[in-house]
């Protein structure tokens, strides 16, 4: 499977533009998968086409949370392509004619073969922003679960703990916001801490052998 950044605060290639939010393009299962779309549609667009990502190949989107750094390309790529099946929580709200499929998750989901939804998931008060309703993406490897998440607002313990009734988890990708449960991170083959982690250099300092830098053009190949 290959995961890659599209959007991101940072970037990984000179040609590519950073800005604040999240988006990433995941192709398994012979299915290729857009995953939050960020803070603006032309950046998310002219990102793309400078990886040589065509709109129209993508089947399915992603969405992990309603936040505007995660959502505000999704009208500007669904005038690309709206032949998509948009998978958002059920907590979010867009207009019903905007994709061609639009399924709204609450508990955990099988969105196809190897790769599911932890479902919505909401963190709690000792959590910062953890009265933010989230849901991560769960892909399944012959060495364990590639889990994406978008800002990690329910706690990256609560998405780690859903993710894992499908066995260990191999890699964490993606926003990790105030996360310092480092301990959680032990065993894990693969952490990429993007967009809002606020202690990514403490990360990488504790597990140097397993830390990538993220940014956008970066691409993971698991």
């Amino acid at each position: 499977m290959r995961i890659t950044i599209i959007y991101d605060n940072e970037t990984s290639k000179k040609d590519l533009i950073p800005d604040w939010g999240f988006a990433c393009l995941v192709e398994a299962y012979d299915k290729t998968i857009l995953f939050d779309t960020g803070a603006k549609g032309a950046i998310l667009l002219g990102n793309m086409k400078t990886l040589n990502i065509d709109p129209e190949s993508i089947e399915i989107v992603v969405i992990s949370h309603a936040h505007w750094d995660h959502t505000g390309g999704l009208a500007d790529f669904l005038k690309e392509n709206s032949n998509v099946s948009l998978y958002i929580p059920s907590s979010y709200r867009i207009p019903p004619d905007s994709a061609r499929e639009i399924i709204t998750v609450k508990e955990p989901m099988e969105i196809c073969e190897g790769i599911f939804s932890t479902g919505e998931i909401q963190g709690s008060e000792q959590v910062p922003y953890g009265d933010e309703i989230e849901q991560s993406l769960v892909i399944n490897t012959d060495r364990g679960q590639v889990v994406i998440a978008g800002c990690s607002h329910p706690g990256v313990g609560n998405i780690l703990e859903a993710a894992s009734i499908r066995g260990r988890i191999r890699a964490l990708i993606g926003g990790l916001h105030g996360f310092s449960e480092f301990d959680l991170l032990k065993g894990i083959d693969i952490v990429c801490a993007t967009h809002c982690t606020q202690f990514k250099a403490k990360i990488k300092s504790l597990y140097p052998d397993t830390y990538i830098e993220g940014g956008a053009g970066l691409i993971i190949d698991i």
